[in-house]
């Protein structure tokens, strides 16, 4: 029961995990905001170097441990799963829909299934720091162009349309972390003893550079839920200690604000589910490990220590997750019902509409080969999904099913349509025809939660 309590999810303030040796060996703890609750979650599985990463849904966390394996840790049940051995502070990123991890090891970026422990790997000699972007179709890397110069690259999940978004010159890039919603990323810049924070935007590759602390020692810059602002550390000096100013300051800067003051050289930052507070370490004393959890409000700017004691290595608030209210679609002609969002409207029996997407259903009586099926839609001679469309085959109801996805040449009229085909359990009458696949179309955003849940009638 202490563990179901554990984890009761708030979804506005969240919870803090982080890692601690305040057990004896470094481990992963949780803490509770809302009422300082402090849960062990790891027994020894951490390390010194661990970083708590929290899937999109908050349910579970993935870390780098000991012996430098990848952890999965699932925080209802305490399940944990290892994964995979790779550098330690490798960055790891969860996709979108919370089912698949990505990170970078021995020049290779690995995607990996949670669900089903399958992975693919994607070839990128000295690639980093690779993430999803929002729509779960592609990812965001550095990589070192033919100059040796690391360049920010978007390539899609299956390795194609690799595309080169900054002509850098100015040596390596550190820390890059894409927006929340996929707009914009930043980086630091050339190395450790200066640390400067630039922001580009994905779309136009235009640069920005924020002005940061005194001495252009900037780290562990961190976006806002709201994708426009960026808290970071900022190293400060002052006869005879170094401390920290905990700054935030708009995604093109020249909006700058310090918040509060770290007695550590630097600090990770984490913001919260709301954007409203920002929680960092402190408590250093000379080069010693943090030994305090502090949190300030950006509105009321008083920060309050909220943990203290033994070593606290890292940091991060968990998500804010995003519950759309849904409707539930049901149709007695195609026998199916899925959910859909709730301020879709109907336009007809089969098609709904809203302000970010669509969905539309029918039939298709065809042969017995799915796989073929799939190709006849994907690669229709008026390419509705691009010129070189995507098939993942799966499993939908224990039926066999395909997900077609566009390719980025799909005709702006489509409005990034997608498609599900999944096999009948037996064949559906519809006036004198009788159809043995289902087919959704929906925009690619929407289609995976909605053809996820679909249940035949």
């Amino acid at each position: 029961m202490l563990a179901v309590q554990a984890v009761s999810h708030n979804p506005v303030q969240g919870w803090i995990a982080y890692t601690s040796d305040r057990g004896g060996t470094f481990d992963i703890w949780l803490y509770r905001p809302q009422d300082g609750f402090d849960f062990q979650l790891t027994q020894g599985l951490g390390a010194e170097f661990s970083i708590p990463y929290w899937s999109p849904d908050s349910r579970r966390i993935a870390f780098i441990g000991t012996n430098n394996v990848v952890h999965l840790l699932d925080t209802l049940t305490l399940t944990v799963a290892r994964i995979d051995q790779v550098e330690q502070y490798t960055l790891l990123d969860w996709s979108p829909d919370s089912r698949f991890l990505t990170y970078v090891k021995n020049g290779r970026i690995v995607i990996y299934n949670t669900f089903s422990h399958n992975s693919s790997t994607i070839t990128e000699p000295g690639a980093s720091d690779v993430q999803w972007f929002p729509s779960g179709r592609e990812l965001l890397f550095a990589a070192p162009d033919s100059s040796g110069n690391t360049q920010l690259i978007r390539i899609g999940t299956d390795g194609t349309n690799r595309r080169q978004i900054t002509q850098n010159t100015d040596g390596p890039l550190h820390n890059v972390r894409i927006s929340p919603d996929g707009t914009f990323a930043l980086y630091t810049f050339p190395g450790a003893s200066i640390s400067i924070i630039s922001t580009v935007n994905l779309a136009t590759g235009t640069i920005y550079t924020l002005e940061g602390g005194p001495l252009a020692k900037n780290y562990f810059p961190a976006w806002s839920p709201d994708s426009r602002s960026i808290a970071y550390s900022a190293t400060a000096y002052q006869e005879p200690n170094y401390y920290s100013l905990i700054q935030i300051d708009s995604r093109t800067g020249k909006n700058q604000r310090t918040l509060s003051v770290s007695s550590c050289f630097a600090t990770p930052v984490s913001w919260s589910p709301d954007g409203d507070k920002i929680a960092y370490l402190s408590g250093c004393s000379d080069v010693e490990s943090a030994s305090q959890l502090w949190i300030v409000d950006l509105r009321k700017q008083k920060p309050v220590n909220v943990l203290s004691g033994d070593r606290i290595t890292s940091l991060q608030w968990s998500p804010r997750v995003r519950r759309v209210p849904e409707n539930i679609y049901t149709n007695s002609v195609y026998r199916v019902s899925f959910p859909y969002p709730a301020y879709w409207h109907r336009v007809s029996d089969e098609r709904y509409m809203g302000p970010d997407g669509f969905f539309q259903v029918s039939a298709i009586s065809a042969g017995d080969r799915i796989g073929d099926v799939c190709n006849s839609e994907a690669f229709h001679p008026l390419m509705p999904y691009g010129s070189s469309p995507r098939i993942v085959m799966m499993t939908i109801q224990n039926r066999e099913a395909c997900f077609i996805f566009p390719s980025s040449d799909q005709p702006a009229e489509m409005n990034r349509q997608a498609a599900l085909i999944v096999r009948y359990p037996r064949p559906v009458q519809i006036g004198d025809t009788f159809y043995n696949y289902f087919i959704l179309w929906a925009d690619e955003n929407h289609i995976r939660q909605m053809g996820g849940r679909l249940s035949f009638l």
